[in-house]
Parts: structure tokens; C-alpha cells; sequence
């Protein structure tokens, strides 16, 4: 399934320390072909290494990493 990146903005994490090893998340509210609506967290690197932005198209693999629709 593909979904257009409808807004792109940080994850909250409040006041929470993070592991040394974590990566940066951002929150995608995401609309599939049908019209439903999702969020979902994804690796910021995930999407600068894709060049993904709002407005794009996007998929996932079997493992949820997030590919740009060519």
C-alpha cells in the first residue's frame, strides 16, 4: 500500500532521557489511497536519506523501512 506524507513534525517525547543509540524519530501523518489517515514514527534519517517530504508518496517493506515512490 502507498501513502501520501501529508505533515511531517517531531516526535514529543517530554522529559524522557533516550539511549545513547537512539535515533532521532518524527511523527508522519500519513492518508493511504482510500482516504484513512495514520501516524506513524519513522527514523529521521530514514526520510532524509530517501528525500522523502510532504507531499510525497511512500511505501513500506515487510520490515517498515519507508521508501519514496519514484
Amino acid at each position: 500500500m502507498k501513502y501520501i506524507v501529508k505533515r511531517i513534525q517531531a516526535a514529543d517525547f517530554g522529559c524522557e532521557e533516550r539511549p545513547e543509540d537512539y535515533q532521532l524519530q518524527v511523527l508522519l501523518r500519513l492518508r493511504d489511497e482510500a482516504g484513512q489517515e495514520i501516524d506513524m514514527e519513522v527514523a529521521d534519517a530514514d526520510l532524509l536519506a530517501e528525500d522523502i517530504n510532504e507531499g510525497d508518496w511512500v511505501y513500506f517493506d515487510k520490515d517498515n523501512k519507508i521508501f519514496k515512490e519514484e
